[in-house]
């Protein structure tokens, strides 16, 4: 893995259309591409990691023309992978994003989040969501094998919660055929970590990720690889009948678990 160094002249996205999934108004991204080298995301297709080094100054500079709102914080890229160590920006952004009033909801897999528990108790409505595809180590080494194991994101989730912190986890991409299965199991166990909510969305293959996907199926996976086919058909979604069946069922586990379903 590569690093390097950037200045950027802005940080921050507004979001345009009604944000469902993650409720936000603005993103922001500290680092572009990520360490952690999910094999189902474009950002594991480059191997530099940039680091906006100017990104605390220019956030303060960008607060001040926006009005207040709600702030996602590692939208494309993880706020928390292993170089925010070292350069803490992401820590000196939430400490902007307290003083100015607004709030955030930061999307990560890293526990590393965790030390930074006392500035998130300062941003009102600070929200945490944890991602996982699967609690199966064997599968989460295959598909994000740099991210911290399963074990340890569920722990971050109760931590967070114990914390006092609104916390939730996103199931997010489900894996069809591969991680489907376990989605009560998901649901379940972030219920009994306290989660207040289950996020999920379904597999999208854009460009080359589709075909970077269909090798690992074929490495890993094979028996699978006519199922995907039939499945991602001239499209980078799955066919729609598959994506119906897949809400019905979540939305039916959510309420049997009694966790939101969204939030």
């Amino acid at each position: 893995m590569n690093y390097k160094q950037i200045k950027v002249n802005s940080l921050i996205n507004k979001i345009t259309k009604k944000d469902t999934l993650f409720g936000g108004d603005y993103t922001i991204d500290p680092y572009q591409n990520c360490e952690f080298g999910c094999q189902y995301c474009d950002s594991s297709l480059d191997k530099t990691i940039y680091i906006k080094i100017n990104a605390v100054e220019i956030l303060k500079e960008e607060l001040i023309n926006y009005n207040r709102g709600n702030i996602i914080i590692g939208s494309v890229h993880d706020p928390y992978q292993k170089v925010e160590i070292s350069t803490k920006i992401t820590r000196e952004l939430l400490k902007i994003i307290s003083e100015s009033k607004f709030s955030c909801h930061i999307l990560t897999k890293s526990d590393l989040v965790l030390r930074d528990i006392d500035i998130l108790k300062k941003i009102k409505k600070s929200l945490v969501t944890i991602s996982l595809s699967s609690m199966d180590d064997y599968v989460s080494k295959i598909f994000e094998k740099n991210a911290p194991l399963p074990s340890i994101r569920l722990k971050t989730v109760k931590k967070l919660s114990d914390a006092g912190i609104n916390v939730g986890i996103a199931n997010i991409p489900i894996l069809p055929y591969i991680t489907d299965e376990e989605i009560e199991n998901i649901i379940n166990t972030a219920k009994k970590n306290c989660a207040k909510f289950f996020l999920y969305k379904h597999l999208e293959l854009k460009g080359d990720m589709k075909l970077c996907f269909f090798n690992i199926i074929k490495n890993y996976y094979p028996p699978l690889i006519e199922q995907f086919n039939k499945l991602y058909k001239d499209s980078y979604l799955p066919k729609i009948e598959y994506i119906s069946k897949l809400n019905k069922k979540i939305e039916e586990l959510c309420n049997i678990y009694e966790l939101d379903d969204k939030v």
